[in-house]
């Protein structure tokens, strides 16, 4: 039977804002050995979404991000305010980010950002039939371009690399896998 590895002491590096705290544990392992000062990082859960418009065009920014050389693709998405849910945030976000609304909202899993270090949850969302209900909210921090991209479009920029942060690459690839396999 597989064990889990046990967490026996965290101690807090640092908390710069609420975006980040970075910890360290004293972990043990499942044959029982002990490590001292594993690096843990603390960040909010995310929301991501694919968001298709009634047209059957897809939603998503031409942008840049600092840890992202050059121009990078990206799907709607940001961090969950404390305590609200995955769902209510990414319809938040496309809202705010877009003006649109969706009318369809499909999970698509809610998965670990980094296996061995923390970093959140990301909750994954496909959203159909949205339709621009108002003006996009606040300016993102990252400049950006809102794109409404074609199926074969969309398709072509994953296949090319154009998504550039791999949870962003995760959320297009499993989108249109089920848009694909349920003939949406």
């Amino acid at each position: 039977m597989l064990r889990p590895w046990k967490t026996l002491a965290r101690r807090t590096l640092c908390s710069p804002n609420r975006f980040l705290t970075v910890e360290l544990h004293t972990v043990e392992l499942p044959d029982g050995r002990r490590i001292d000062d594993w690096p843990w990082l603390v960040t909010p859960d995310y929301a991501n979404v694919l968001a298709r418009t009634v047209d059957g065009r897809f939603l998503c920014f031409r942008q840049t991000k600092y840890a992202a050389e050059g121009l990078s693709l990206a799907p709607i998405g940001g961090f969950l305010e404390p305590d609200e849910p995955a769902l209510q945030a990414a319809q938040r976000e496309l809202l705010e980010e877009t003006g649109y609304a969706g009318d369809t909202w499909i999970p698509l899993g809610s998965t670990a950002v980094d296996a061995n270090r923390g970093n959140g949850r990301a909750h994954l969302f496909l959203a159909l039939n949205c339709r621009e209900v108002a003006a996009a909210g606040e300016k993102d921090l990252a400049d950006q371009t809102l794109l409404l991209l074609t199926h074969e479009e969309l398709s072509e920029a994953l296949e090319q690399g154009e998504f550039k942060i791999l949870a962003w690459a995760a959320i297009i690839a499993l989108g249109l896998r089920h848009i694909e396999r349920h003939g949406l």
